[in-house]
């Protein structure tokens, strides 16, 4: 058994949505191929008997399990799969130091690390699990699914692929080499500048208050990080955000290289308005086969697929899992 750094959980029911009282919730730990001991909600059908399918859920970036991942978590469960919320390494009830940095490597690893948990479950059906990445995590999914062949099935909700938006910028308003200079310029500086002063800056969470010319969808995050819609203490979008130089590595290493050789289903998820739908658009197209499925929701933006029951598609991820493996 890996070695397992004892966490300090919180026991308490504090989602940020209600409790499905036809499923059953604790909390578990599993370790990465690191060293550091990953926190998750795990959800079960109550009364459940014999090996379930099940399902791993992460992101959105900056978010904690409590948030939306734990509400795809719970709703999974209540159709029938044992369904796990966990933290990315650095975050949340999670192991790992420094706090708060991000690593594609890293966290493509958490969700192999909780497939390495899932399989070992006496309830699981380890042919048949698979994983749901939401906003950033989505990228990391389809980072996942194709390193591993134990993923048999992968949803990847509103995405974002990090590594794109930080190379690239929004719409690829900075994609030329003298931005990317400017960008590793000032990482530099920082770096020099924290380890001067031996601690690390954050970058702060999604701002607030709103500015009157905020962008819609940065109006969109603050109507669900900083309201009691969706705040939590532990996430770093409701409280002060990654660390400055969290994301460093993002820039030289793009994670969906190797999304053409995934042979198990993909299902893309995005709102019609959401402002980062050309990511899973792009991801799409370098997709092969016959094996992925983009589905587009009317009217939905990027957030609306964080928590909006009436948005997300769960009886489509319902039977695209039943029937993907």
């Amino acid at each position: 058994m890996m070695q397992a750094e004892q966490l300090e959980l919180v026991q308490d029911w504090d989602k940020v949505f209600p409790r499905n009282e036809r499923v059953e919730h604790c909390k578990v730990t599993f370790v990465n191929r690191y060293g550091i001991t990953l926190a998750a909600d795990l959800y079960k059908p109550k009364g459940a008997e014999g090996k379930l399918p099940a399902i791993a859920v992460s992101g959105p970036f900056g978010a904690c399990k409590e948030q939306s991942s734990g509400l795809y978590a719970q709703e999974m469960a209540a159709r029938g799969f044992l369904a796990i919320a966990f933290d990315p390494s650095f975050t949340g009830e999670s192991g790992g130091e420094p706090r708060r940095m991000a690593s594609p490597d890293i966290n493509t690893e958490d969700f192999c690390a909780a497939i390495d948990y899932l399989s070992c479950r006496d309830d699981v059906d380890a042919e048949r699990i698979g994983i749901i990445g939401i906003c950033g995590w989505g990228g990391m999914a389809i980072n996942a699914a194709a390193l591993d062949p134990r993923i048999k099935a992968t949803a990847a909700m509103t995405m974002y692929d990090m590594t794109r938006v930080t190379r690239e910028g929004y719409f690829g308003s900075a994609d030329n080499k003298e931005a990317r200079d400017q960008q590793r310029a000032a990482w530099a500086a920082q770096r020099t500048a924290e380890y001067a002063s031996g601690s690390y800056e954050r970058a702060g969470g999604v701002v607030d208050p709103l500015p009157e010319d905020a962008p819609q969808f940065v109006k969109d995050y603050h109507a669900y990080y900083k309201t009691p819609r969706g705040y939590h203490e532990r996430s770093g979008n409701s409280t002060d955000g990654w660390n400055v130089i969290g994301t460093v590595s993002f820039m030289n290493q793009p994670i969906l290289s190797m999304a053409g050789e995934i042979d198990t289903p993909v299902l893309l998820v995005h709102g019609e308005n959401a402002h980062s739908r050309y990511f899973s658009e792009g991801a799409f197209e370098l997709l092969k086969g016959d094996n992925k499925e983009l589905m587009i929701i009317p009217g939905a933006n990027h957030v609306d697929l964080y928590d909006n029951y009436e948005a997300i598609p769960f009886d489509k991820l319902q039977s695209f899992f039943e029937e993907g493996m």
